[in-house]
């Protein structure tokens, strides 16, 4: 019986061996894949970390390039497919999150430059508008993709209409790697710093 047990074991080890299955990375209880498919380009886990207001823990966030980074410029300046991706730690009102994320692109972006993309940030914000609420692990993916533009996935669900100038995805990532971050802790977690 012992015998049958450990083939058995020794079975499922080799399958999941073998499988492929990416393995995760655990920030604040949220399962992160630490590498991924996107468009057929391999995506690996950069760095990931906990989005902190005063003292409250809003979302995880984890950011996924085709090669490591370790500076702003180095993530702003990648080719091929990126991904950041946001699971909510708490209840948060999604017009509020929108309104958050068009003052981060406008604290981080030169004003010259914030005109031509207000049309994205007004859509945007329609589109966290219309979702009212996100709960506590729900998700949102910003995606970069090459050829398609910048996409929205909330909780599996793409956006309609993505965002073609190659300038909206890195406005939105300066929210995390500008000059005045949302939290600047979390840019060095998912620069891939440690704490």
């Amino acid at each position: 019986m012992a015998y049958l047990r450990n083939l058995g074991l020794f079975c499922a080890a080799a399958l999941l061996a073998t499988s492929g299955w990416a393995a995760t990375v655990d920030v604040a209880g949220v399962k992160l894949e630490d590498s991924l498919e996107l468009q057929g380009s391999k995506l690996q886990l950069n760095g990931a970390g906990v989005r902190t207001k005063v003292i409250f823990k809003v979302y995880v966030a984890g950011l996924y390039l085709n090669k490591k980074a370790q500076t702003p410029e180095e993530v702003l300046a990648a080719t091929g497919p990126k991904r950041m991706s946001l699971t909510m730690l708490r209840d948060i009102d999604a017009a509020e999150l929108g309104k958050l994320f068009t003052k981060g692109v406008e604290d981080n972006t030169p004003k010259s430059e914030v005109s031509k993309l207000v049309p994205g940030l007004v859509r945007m914000g329609q589109l966290f508008a219309d979702q009212k609420k996100l709960k506590s692990g729900d998700n949102v993916l910003i995606d970069w993709v090459p050829g398609t533009g910048t996409t929205l996935t909330i909780n599996g669900k793409l956006q309609p209409d993505p965002f073609k100038e190659p300038e909206f995805f890195n406005a939105l990532m300066r929210i995390w790697f500008g000059d005045k971050p949302a939290d600047s802790s979390l840019k060095d977690a998912l620069l891939g710093k440690p704490a």
